[in-house]
């Protein structure tokens, strides 16, 4: 485990990246229990793809959403410069029944911590500079596609066929070619993902060492 060595005068951005399935969102949450969920702004990269109103059901539903493309990183961007400067923002809310943005957004407030957990968010330059500790959660490959084929089926409403399907086309070319090879930015990798309690505990407490050791917070 690499040393989270930066001290911020103000906020602690944190990315938690992993392939699908890798128990990322399980880490990302765990630590916001830890820290605290008042001290404690969540952007989940997966409220960010972008808007696909003007296309028809079936032509959302073959868009590639493993591609960076697919995700509107400048107003991910927009929002993370603007909690750095302790200003709120209005995050989308993203339907994957669907494949498409709802109308209303979700109110987040400036804590000190900003947590931006999703399978690309090392993927962009702009995304990783603005990030003061970078987290990779690994697991092995089947392990992931069985997750992805009980959240798929059981909260998104989705055939096992079709999520086989995707997984093919799309899920693992672009894990192999966006994912993986952005293992090299983190400076902490947490194997077995959400059950790795002694690597969680770890990381929630240097974030909660940095936020104290910060002035004003």
């Amino acid at each position: 485990m690499k040393p989270m060595s930066r001290t911020v005068s103000h906020t602690v951005t944190l990315g938690v990246c992993g392939g699908t399935g890798s128990g990322k969102t399980t880490v990302a949450r765990q630590i916001l229990e830890r820290v605290g969920v008042n001290r404690v702004a969540f952007l989940p990269h997966d409220a960010y793809y972008k808007p696909a109103s003007h296309l028809p059901p079936e032509e959302r539903a073959k868009l590639n959403f493993d591609h960076p493309d697919s995700l509107d990183n400048d107003l991910l961007i927009q929002h993370l410069l603007e909690l750095q400067a302790g200003r709120p923002v209005e995050i989308p809310v993203y339907d994957f029944k669907v494949h498409n943005r709802r109308p209303e957004t979700l109110h987040v407030d400036p804590q000190p911590v900003i947590l931006v957990e999703g399978i690309l968010i090392f993927a962009d330059k702009r995304l990783r500079d603005l990030m003061d500790v970078k987290i990779y959660v690994d697991a092995d490959a089947d392990i992931r596609l069985m997750r992805r084929l009980e959240r798929d089926i059981s909260e998104r409403g989705r055939s096992l066929q079709s999520v086989i399907d995707q997984y093919i086309a799309t899920v693992r070319p672009m894990h192999l070619e966006f994912v993986e090879p952005s293992k090299r930015y983190a400076d902490v990798i947490i194997p077995e993902g959400g059950f790795n309690e002694v690597a969680i505990d770890m990381v929630a407490s240097r974030l909660r060492d940095l936020i104290s050791d910060a002035p004003g917070l």
